[in-house]
């Protein structure tokens, strides 16, 4: 996002719309005024909240035309924007939670997400690569359906093209599934690499509803200090055959 300095009045009421606290009021000495807004466009996310809110009554804010790699801003915080690879807008993939409808997730398995930064606090795309790079080095295979992995160089490493490391989002989600001798490593690892990054980030675990304590995958998370919160979706309407 950009301000026409010619169109700011300096009213400041799109401030508190910038979930990771990019536009800031300052003194304007060049042009003789006492304040003007200012997005600072490092912290920009390119989420689009502080223009779709309308606020703006001189229509000062507006969307300039993006280009590589300041695009993938957008494309991980803005959750109208569709992701050209995928067709689906979002941080993830469709239905990762929805297990029981789509399948995706087999018995003898566990699908695993990790979201990396959350509205208000953002995160740098080398954090993200930092996680997934020490789960790649497990063996771990990332979801291929999913948009970060349309990020990465070398999907097999999890390293980032680059230029994309210092790029900054609301938020992305690393997919990817896990065998049940891989979970306690997985999770160490997860552990371990906390104390690494700036940002936050929290750990998706999908398993089976009608196994044994709501599943041994969460048994073992707990086992390893992890709080559980158990969630789920139903999916009244979708008028789709129950996965078998």
């Amino acid at each position: 996002m950009r301000i026409e300095e010619g169109k700011c009045v300096g009213c400041g009421l799109c401030i508190s719309y910038c979930p990771v606290g990019a536009i800031q009021l300052n003194e304007d000495k060049k042009n003789n005024r006492k304040k003007k807004v200012n997005i600072d466009e490092d912290q920009c996310v390119e989420c689009g909240v502080c223009l779709r809110a309308q606020v703006c009554k001189s229509q000062a804010i507006y969307l300039p035309e993006l280009k590589w790699p300041r695009v993938a801003r957008r494309a991980f915080s803005d959750p109208m924007v569709e992701h050209k690879e995928t067709g689906v807008p979002g941080r993830g993939t469709e239905e990762m939670k929805t297990n029981e409808v789509t399948g995706r997730f087999k018995r003898g398995s566990w699908g695993m997400a990790v979201e990396v930064g959350r509205p208000g606090v953002g995160a740098r795309l080398w954090e993200l690569e930092l996680i997934a790079m020490a789960l790649a080095e497990k063996g771990v295979v990332f979801e291929p359906r999913n948009p970060v992995t349309f990020l990465f160089a070398d999907v097999k490493t999890g390293k980032l093209k680059p230029e994309l490391k210092n790029e900054k989002v609301l938020s992305a989600i690393i997919e990817f599934e896990v065998k049940p001798e891989q979970l306690r490593e997985v999770l160490k690892i997860l552990k371990d690499i906390s104390d690494q990054v700036e940002t936050v980030f929290s750990v998706d675990l999908i398993s089976f509803p009608e196994e044994e304590e709501k599943g041994p995958a969460l048994k073992i998370a707990r086992e390893m200090g992890f709080p559980v919160y158990p969630n789920g979706k139903v999916n009244l309407g979708l008028g789709r055959v129950l996965n078998k």
